[in-house]
């Protein structure tokens, strides 16, 4: 049986074009605070909303620690991975992905610079992975189904596919597989992130609903419905963060 999930961007001339496109330094802007679900508390949840720090300034000093990760590998594997899977989640949450709130949704945005131009849902995941430092090309990533991203980022046999379920059901069997942390979910024709925090599931992700990126509880999101849902760890997966810490090159899967 094959699996095709797509991503909500689909523009084989624009990709061409983009492929052309030079990723130059991010810029010094202005971010606007974009508003949260009102029920989201970022106190309990111990997320940051709102952008600090320059944007640049923050993958500068991402760039920076992932030396210190790489020399503590050579000592204490172990640490060096559970340390750099807290900072990974962390990072990325409090401190890239603030910057993101409120960049406008397009079906075709694909903008290297948050709160500037427009951001389609796989573009959002592969630019931000990317500017935490994965080694990939963010433009390929977002142009691939969301089941060939999610085998971008895990193996196979280790990614976990649920059909046709309950928001009820399939909020008790992710947990009962998955810790807290951060994952890449590739839905029938969306993408984004699903954080998982004492038990609840949050859905992060440029939203075709609200027209921007927004995080919000995955229940309440009417872009979270889907026949089919495919999973991949980001924050979880060992594999995955010690391609991070010596900057292995994540491909596209030929099959």
């Amino acid at each position: 049986m094959f699996v095709l999930l797509f991503s909500c961007h689909r523009s084989a001339e624009k990709s061409k074009i983009e492929e052309q496109a030079k990723i130059g330094v991010i810029e010094a802007i202005e971010i606007p605070v974009a508003p949260m679900e009102p029920s989201l508390d970022s106190i309990k949840l111990n997320l940051n909303f709102k952008p600090k720090e320059n944007y640049q300034t923050i993958l500068n000093t991402i760039a920076t620690d992932r030396a210190y990760f790489k020399a503590l590998y050579q000592t204490h594997p172990a640490k060096a991975i559970d340390s750099a899977s807290h900072y990974l989640y962390s990072k990325l949450l409090n401190d890239i992905v603030p910057h993101w709130y409120g960049t406008e949704w397009d079906f075709n945005g694909h903008t290297n610079i948050p709160n500037d131009g427009d951001i389609a849902c796989g573009y959002f995941v592969s630019t931000t992975l990317k500017h935490f430092g994965f080694n990939l090309n963010r433009y390929k990533m977002a142009q691939q189904a969301g089941l060939t991203e999610a085998r971008m980022l895990q193996a196979n046999a280790k990614l976990k596919t649920f059909r046709n379920l309950s928001f009820e059901n399939l909020k008790i069997k992710i947990n009962s597989v998955y810790k807290d942390g951060i994952y890449f979910v590739g839905l029938d024709n969306h993408v984004g992130y699903v954080v998982i925090k004492d038990k609840e599931l949050y859905f992060l992700h440029s939203s075709y609903c609200d027209d921007k990126v927004v995080i919000e509880l995955a229940e309440r999101s009417p872009c979270f419905t889907s026949n089919i849902y495919v999973f991949a760890e980001i924050s979880t997966n060992n594999d995955l963060v010690k391609n991070w810490i010596f900057n292995t090159r994540l491909n596209v899967p030929i099959n």
